[in-house]
């Protein structure tokens, strides 16, 4: 399972529907597409979230991502995140 970062920027429309209730049900909609959700925080500056998952795949973080912005309004821009221990073994060659 690959690590995914995805980072959400509300819309005003988007802080209306905020609540616990809301948050649970995109939780769900990450595990139809396979993932898990590692953890979720909330941000000061130019993201206003962002939530941390696994995926067996990009297409699966894809869906995730479009399915909770289209559930919650909030904006995503996704990336997959490698471990500093696995960036290191890649780059130990050049």
């Amino acid at each position: 399972m690959a690590t995914y970062f995805l980072f959400g920027k509300y819309s005003s429309e988007a802080t209306k529907g905020m609540s616990p209730g809301r948050t649970e049900k995109a939780n769900k909609l990450i595990q139809k597409f396979g993932g898990e959700v590692k953890s979720i925080y909330a941000l000061l500056g130019e993201r206003d979230l962002v939530i941390i998952a696994t995926f067996p795949g990009t297409e699966q973080a894809v869906k995730s991502s479009i399915a909770v912005s289209k559930l919650t309004g909030i904006t995503f821009t996704t990336s997959e995140a490698i471990t500093v221990e696995d960036f290191d073994r890649m780059i130990s060659d050049i």
